[in-house]
């Protein structure tokens, strides 16, 4: 059975015995009976109970963030005693939003790997989820947009890329070289799911235009955001880059004024040490950003 802190964690994050004990592979009753003598040892129920539903309370969510920063350390400490071992090997676990998976992030790994031997694990997700991997140790470092709220990351800002107004190439804009965007105020609009990074940008952008707009389709995909644009169903904020979410049905307007840019930037563990690859990618990378090359 692994340590009570990371046995907990899943706990919490199910809130439920059955399938705790099934990821963990041990017998319900064990598991109860774990928690039970964790609530004691604690001094405090960590949980409400309501039939078999358990549900965190404050208490518990207090616990939960102490654990979630017991495991960052522990993973932190394993990587540490690797790389004293053998520090030039190691895996670099490397988070980022899908959008940067067709040019950047393999650039960046094809560079790095001339004179690094090291491996990689990657994941792709939204940047809630992104930065969630970040904080609970399942990655070292992330590669998001727009830069995370949370004070629990340390962020370096690697580049900004342009933002443009994706509209089908029969709009009424199609044929102009930029567009403000509250002028586009009383469109139907394809946006991203909540929780992705460009979905926090278009929302910003309405705020600061002040309006609310009409979204008609929600996507997970820049891409089928853009296709759906090319169909005719509504405008989108796309970034800039290379015409790789653009189809020929999709006419791209550079946005004017201010918020016209995405800032992208790598994220890591404020209070954790990072294991010296990851950090040498870290240190790489926004030098490579800062120089152009």
């Amino acid at each position: 059975m692994q340590s009570d802190f990371e046995w907990f964690v899943d706990l919490a994050e199910t809130e439920n015995v059955s399938v705790a004990a099934q990821r963990l592979h041990v017998s319900q009753p064990t598991l109860s009976r774990a928690l039970a003598r964790l609530e004691r040892e604690v001094g405090a129920t960590l949980f409400d109970r309501r039939g078999k539903r358990l549900t965190l309370n404050d208490r518990g969510r207090v616990y939960l963030t102490h654990c979630r920063r017991a495991r960052a350390e522990m993973e932190a400490a394993r990587h540490q005693i690797a790389d004293m071992i053998d520090p030039v090997e190691g895996t670099i676990h490397l988070s980022f939003l899908h959008s940067f998976g067709v040019r950047l992030v393999p650039e960046w790994i094809g560079a790095f790997r001339r004179d690094a031997h090291v491996s990689f694990t990657l994941s792709q997700d939204a940047a809630e989820t992104v930065v969630g991997r970040v904080l609970s140790g399942e990655a070292d470092l992330a590669v998001v947009s727009p830069r995370p709220r949370s004070t629990e990351v340390a962020w370096a800002p690697l580049m900004h890329q342009r933002l443009g107004l994706a509209v089908p190439v029969d709009h009424r804009f199609a044929a102009r070289s930029e567009v403000a965007f509250d002028e586009v105020a009383s469109d139907p609009f394809i946006a991203m799911a909540p929780g992705f990074g460009m979905r926090r940008i278009l929302d910003e952008l309405c705020a600061a235009n002040d309006f609310r707009p009409d979204i008609t389709f929600e996507s997970t995909e820049l891409g089928t955001m853009a296709g759906l644009v090319g169909a005719g169903l509504g405008v989108a904020v796309l970034p800039i880059e290379d015409g790789a979410h653009t189809p020929e049905t999709v006419s791209l307007i550079p946005l004017s004024g201010s918020q016209t840019t995405r800032e992208i930037g790598l994220i890591w563990q404020r209070d954790r040490a990072l294991p010296l690859p990851s950090a040498r990618f870290r240190d790489f990378v926004v030098e490579r950003c800062a120089t152009g090359s």
